[in-house]
């Protein structure tokens, strides 16, 4: 970390008895995580409202210290654009990584805040959690047993109805399949997958205050298999899924839309969101468009989890070079829907 970034941090940073005695308010034992980094960071806390009336508590983990995530989150905190009435944690061991130089120490560290995120998130301390980028490569040398920590919170909360959604300014996507290779992913798909995804997309717009959320539900195939020229998926799977989701009433399901051309339509403002069958048809043109805004959401969770749509940066870690948008916007959506119930009709 450079001079100009400690600077940053400590300008924002709690001093250590107060980081302390907020440690022992919330019960906070470091030895849950399995290597004992899980500390609260140097970054510290940071009241948005200067009220001594209980405010929502909103969880950030640093994520992997040898990347952008300490920079953004000193960067996020700093730029007062985080709504006021809120008390955001930082959880993580800043110190824990050399900027731009991943290793097992550093994945751990990453690893353990996540493991003290659950258990605060479990205790009712807090209500919500954006976490940082994480190695998954890192992770997965330490055993980690998941694709993302999308799967490690839903695993974690004993949760099976669940999925993944980016949002920016611009467009809204969710995934009826995640991380899977692109190899598997027509065999993966079906309509009970579909059905989930959809669902869950619907219940996210309605709680942003869309009452009648229009999705586009996208085709596999090029041209949407153009009946069946190029696939069967379209007629076999998509469609009669997006029949069942139209029978839920829960919002106005359309497609098989042609994945080429939905994109551009969604964009327009002709739908809300759009499903997306695999990963990189959804995210490529999300990032395309929305890259500084996008924020990934996992939905079907008890409580909001989100972060900022994009990796580690180890190639720019520590340089004064990573952007806060993203995490900015992370912080905002998670800061909302702590305070969105769900609508009475999901």
């Amino acid at each position: 970390m450079n001079e100009s970034d400690r600077i940053l941090i400590a300008d924002i940073a709690m001093d250590k008895k107060a980081i302390k005695s907020r440690a022992d308010r919330a019960s906070l034992d470091p030895k849950i995580a399995p290597n004992d980094h899980s500390t609260i960071s140097p970054l510290g806390s940071q009241m948005t409202l200067a009220d001594t009336s209980p405010m929502p508590r909103i969880l950030i983990t640093l994520g992997d210290p040898a990347g952008v995530g300490p920079e953004v989150v000193a960067l996020a905190l700093s730029s007062f654009q985080i709504p006021p009435g809120f008390e955001i944690d930082v959880i993580g061991d800043a110190n824990a990584g050399t900027p731009g130089k991943p290793d097992q120490k550093s994945a751990a560290a990453a690893l353990d805040a996540l493991h003290e995120s659950v258990r605060q998130l479990k205790n009712g301390s807090a209500a919500g959690v954006v976490t940082g980028p994480v190695s998954k490569q890192g992770l997965q040398s330490l055993g980690f047993p998941f694709p993302g920590q999308t799967e490690f919170f839903a695993d974690a909360f004993g949760v099976s109805n669940f999925g993944m959604l980016l949002t920016g300014a611009t467009l809204s996507v969710g995934l009826a399949t995640i991380h899977e290779p692109i190899s598997k992913v027509a065999k993966l798909l079906n309509e009970s997958k579909i059905l989930q995804i959809g669902l869950l997309m619907a219940d996210f717009l309605q709680r942003r205050g869309i009452e009648h959320p229009r999705i586009a539900v996208a085709g596999l195939n090029p041209h949407a298999g153009e009946n069946g020229a190029f696939g069967d998926e379209e007629t076999r799977i998509i469609a009669p899924a997006i029949e069942r989701l139209n029978a839920t009433k829960t919002a106005r399901f359309t497609g098989p839309a042609v994945p080429d051309a939905i994109f551009r339509e969604a964009a327009q403002g002709q739908f809300d969101a759009v499903l997306a069958m695999y990963h990189d048809q959804g995210l490529i043109p999300l990032k395309i468009l929305d890259f500084d805004t996008a924020v990934n959401v996992t939905l079907g969770l008890p409580f909001p989890r989100t972060s900022p749509d994009h990796g580690t940066g180890f190639s720019i870690a520590g340089k004064n070079l990573a952007s806060p948008s993203s995490m900015i916007a992370a912080i905002r959506l998670a800061c909302e829907l702590v305070q969105s119930p769900k609508p009475p009709s999901l």
